[in-house]
């Protein structure tokens, strides 16, 4: 018996509309139907590491990926690294019972390049996983080895940290959880950027707490930079009460937000650090814990050193991708250079708002993570108003598909639309980025209702109601 479809199809041009099927049937298939339903379902094409083309021969600006795409889609340079990697490389690919030249390379330039920041972790020690999820999990482990009894877990609203369930218990969103529970107990949720209200808490809990996880800018919370004295404030804390704080920097770190770090340049020192989507470079995955020694061998020290494992973890193609992006992000400048362009496109998204008030409700930026928070849509008769704010989302992404833009869902700030281009986009494809949203919030119909076909919104508000 053949396999239904041989790789040598994939290779040539697609069907577009068999590809939805396919995965419609077989994959998750109420998501290709949404994407269906908003006519953004692809398969896109790529044009270059910045654009892309759409199945109705559309060009697109890439500022999709999450922010897992920090040069793009198949930056030549490090697809050049890869191929040269197949071609030479004779190293084990999955090193678990021996040492590894590419993963202690890459253990040793991560150790270094926090170190720069923040000295006292120059003999910090790295656990490599596959997702930020999984470096989540890894981080969980460590507190709780390191502050075995002590129950609570601090975390914040609106914070988004994973959804395997150690990462979702940390992640308070109802529509995530509510199916799953029970979940982690002991969390004990705070207002975002509260430092009286982390103050208190502690007062009550105070050696109660294990750890703060925290995520120095929320990117799925909609790209939120808290007020300056929050993050110091929770370093000062820890060093009163002796809890361990846990810095996600999955989205916000090696660049995108403008710095290496963010909880170092915006004032926390952190004893976990936690790394992924840039460091995969958009080809292969990779997390990253990074921990203190002490907390690295209380939960792996000796012969309960296998207490914490990961197959695919380590790999050598994955470490050495994750190699060679932290040395085009260091040669390129792309931390700097994101900082020095994420001002300047959040002074352009500001005075877009400005200019259309009825498409954007705020806008707010750090580096190049962006966030287009718009405008209440009316709502569809017989749908709650968190569904209605999804539904707005929804045809939020529409509308920028329309103008020529691929943007991001975010996941916990409904109505937020945001972009995360590539750090080392080129300036003309940046300025012409913000063109193109120009054009989608001057259209005469922008600020109603992101106006779409009624066939369009019927058949969103049925899947939302199957959901």
């Amino acid at each position: 018996m053949s396999l239904p479809i041989c790789t040598e199809e994939l290779f040539g041009p697609s069907a577009a509309a068999k590809v939805r099927a396919l995965e419609a049937r077989y994959g998750n298939g109420d998501l290709i139907r949404v994407l269906e339903a908003l006519e953004i379902a692809g398969p896109f094409e790529v044009l270059s590491p910045w654009e892309l083309r759409a199945p109705d021969g559309r060009g697109l600006i890439n500022a999709g990926g999450y922010a897992a795409l920090p040069f793009g889609e198949g930056y030549p340079p490090l697809v050049a690294f890869v191929q040269r990697y197949l071609r030479e490389g004779r190293a084990i690919s999955l090193p678990q019972q021996s040492a590894s030249a590419w993963r202690a390379a890459l253990e040793t330039n991560l150790v270094a390049l926090l170190a720069r920041h923040a000295p006292s972790h120059a003999d910090s020690q790295v656990f490599f996983s596959n997702s930020g999820a999984e470096a989540i999990e890894t981080a969980l482990k460590l507190v709780r080895a390191a502050r075995p009894g002590v129950p609570y877990i601090v975390n914040f609203t609106r914070g988004y940290h994973g959804k395997t369930l150690g990462a979702l218990s940390l992640t308070p969103n109802e529509e995530y959880q509510a199916m799953f529970r029970p979940l982690l107990p002991d969390v004990l949720t705070l207002p975002y950027g509260d430092a009286q209200a982390l103050t208190d808490a502690l007062r009550k809990y105070g050696k109660k707490v294990a750890a703060v996880i925290v995520e120095p800018i929320q990117g799925e919370g909609g790209v939120v930079t808290p007020p300056p004295e929050f993050l110091p404030r929770i370093g000062l804390l820890a060093r009163r009460y002796g809890f361990l704080v846990v810095a996600d920097e999955i989205q916000t770190g090696l660049g995108r937000c403008g710095y290496d770090f963010a909880s170092l340049a915006l004032g926390l020192e952190p004893d976990i650090v936690t790394l992924a989507k840039p460091l995969g470079g958009g080809l292969v995955p990779i997390g990253a814990t990074i921990a203190r020694r002490d907390l690295m061998r209380q939960m792996l020290g000796g012969l309960g050193s296998k207490r914490h494992s990961s197959t695919f973890g380590g790999g050598s193609l994955a470490m050495a991708v994750g190699l060679k992006s932290l040395e085009i992000i260091e040669a390129e400048g792309l931390s700097e250079r994101a900082r020095v362009f994420g001002q300047r496109g959040l002074e352009r998204l500001q005075a877009l708002a400005a200019r259309y008030p009825d498409f954007f409700e705020a806008v707010r930026g750090a580096g190049m993570l962006f966030a287009l928070q718009l405008r209440p849509v009316l709502p569809p008769i017989g749908l709650s108003p968190e569904l209605v704010s999804q539904l707005g989302s929804a045809l939020g992404l529409r509308a920028l598909d329309r103008a020529g833009i691929h943007a991001c869902y975010t996941l916990n700030s409904s109505r937020t639309v945001r972009l995360t281009p590539a750090l080392n986009m080129p300036e003309p494809v940046f300025d012409d980025l913000f063109r193109r949203l120009e054009g989608a919030a001057r259209q005469p119909q922008a600020g109603r209702l992101l106006r779409a076909p009624p066939a369009t919104l019927v058949k969103l508000a049925r899947l939302a109601l199957r959901g």
